[in-house]
């Protein structure tokens, strides 16, 4: 039954995958995004994370997608662009010194890490005490005080990040005026 539980969901993770790079209508990428995450919460579910699972649901297949789905809706992705003009003739070179930057920087944090890597769990779960919620308390006071800046950071740049979004995508009242019909 496992096997056959593991097989279901990474079918869907690999076809969600698969819609999100293939298909041109990014809303329908977009969806096939959210069959992705609801299969990685079918492994974590099979793997008896519940928690996790819950979280994958609420927080990625639902805030993150329908945040995703509002700036593609918002800023009316599906008008056809030249790709050919590049406003920035500075910005592929710059992309790929920053990516080779971001792999070396994983590739480091992988080899610096990798013995933690072997000690995987170790004093998370006390569940076998009888002490059920132990997992959720210890991540809650993870969150909320070691990490509570980060945290925080995080929610201001999502904020930002939606701001930045309506902001781009409003037109202009001279634009506005200039085509006679408004956005």
């Amino acid at each position: 039954m496992e096997l056959f539980v593991f097989v279901c969901a990474a079918a869907m993770v690999l076809a969600g995958a698969l819609g999100v790079v293939l298909r041109s209508n990014p809303v329908h990428a977009a969806l096939s995004l959210v069959l992705t995450l609801f299969g990685i919460a079918v492994m974590f579910v099979s793997q008896q994370a519940e928690f996790l699972a819950a979280v994958q649901v609420v927080v990625y297949a639902g805030a993150i997608v329908v945040l995703f789905l509002f700036v593609i809706m918002l800023l009316g992705v599906d008008r056809a662009e030249n790709l050919k003009t590049e406003p920035l003739g500075i910005q592929r070179p710059l992309a790929i010194v920053l990516s080779l930057g971001f792999v070396a920087l994983l590739v480091a944090t992988i080899l610096q890490g990798r013995d933690s890597l072997n000690m995987r769990g170790d004093g998370l779960s006390t569940a076998a005490n009888g002490d059920h919620d132990a997992n959720i308390r210890q991540i809650a006071r993870s969150i909320f005080s070691d990490y509570v800046v980060a945290f925080e950071v995080t929610s201001v740049l999502l904020i930002v990040a939606v701001v930045g979004t309506v902001v781009l995508a409003r037109k202009r009242k001279s634009d506005k005026d200039i085509t006679g019909v408004s956005a």
